[in-house]
């Protein structure tokens, strides 16, 4: 780490800029570290909110899930179909925002690494990429999160290009994209062990299945 990049990772920098006309009029940026910390208290706001919204899909599903039952005891299969295919609409945008939660903790975890090392620049590259993908996912299902999650990765982009011009490192695009791509991998495997923990099976014969297949073409 060069002695440039560490002054300016614990401080703001006091030596005025060659161009003193300019930063008259641009307010100087917090230090690398506060604006990290910055992200991860914007990231935990998302994840706060998604765990709300996944709340309220657990007591749907679970409604839906009680309704469908007595319908299929019933006989009542007009209604039961219909419960069916909510019921597997509900647990298809569950499990993407349990994904999508999964994946802001890991990246929440790597910019927290970012802060202890300052290693940013391979640190955050994969953020930004997964940033794009979750976004991409939940923007039609919470759309006021569109906004904050295309800042988030703008303040990391930024920071990102920062460190690497302070500190001489190169971004490496095939192993940032492999990294994005596995942490994308991993979330969904785990979303998926924990919608299938949390919803409940329904017995054998009942149209789920064949609503959830409707459902996901």
């Amino acid at each position: 780490m060069s002695e440039n990049f560490s002054k300016k990772w614990d401080q703001k920098r006091d030596d005025p800029s060659i161009i003193n006309s300019i930063n008259q009029k641009v307010k100087q940026q917090p230090p690398l570290k506060q604006r990290l910390d910055m992200a991860t208290r914007k990231l935990d706001v998302q994840v706060n909110r998604l765990d709300q919204m996944s709340e309220r899909f657990t007591q749907k599903d679970r409604a839906l899930f009680t309704k469908l039952v007595d319908a299929y005891q019933q006989h009542d299969m007009a209604h039961a179909n219909i419960y069916a295919t909510e019921l597997a609409e509900i647990r298809k945008m569950s499990k993407l925002i349990m994904n999508a939660r999964l994946a802001l903790d890991q990246i929440n975890l790597r910019i927290k690494t970012a802060t202890e090392l300052g290693d940013i620049v391979s640190m955050l590259g994969p953020c930004i990429g997964v940033l794009r993908s979750v976004n991409g996912g939940i923007g039609g299902i919470l759309p006021a999160a569109e906004n904050e999650l295309g800042e988030i990765g703008d303040l990391l982009s930024g920071l990102m290009m920062e460190a690497g011009t302070n500190s001489g490192m190169s971004l490496n695009f095939n192993t940032v994209n492999e990294d994005a791509a596995k942490i994308l991998t991993e979330a969904s495997i785990v979303a998926e062990q924990k919608i299938g923990a949390n919803f409940p099976d329904l017995p054998s014969g009942m149209p789920i299945n064949e609503a959830k297949g409707k459902s996901e073409t």
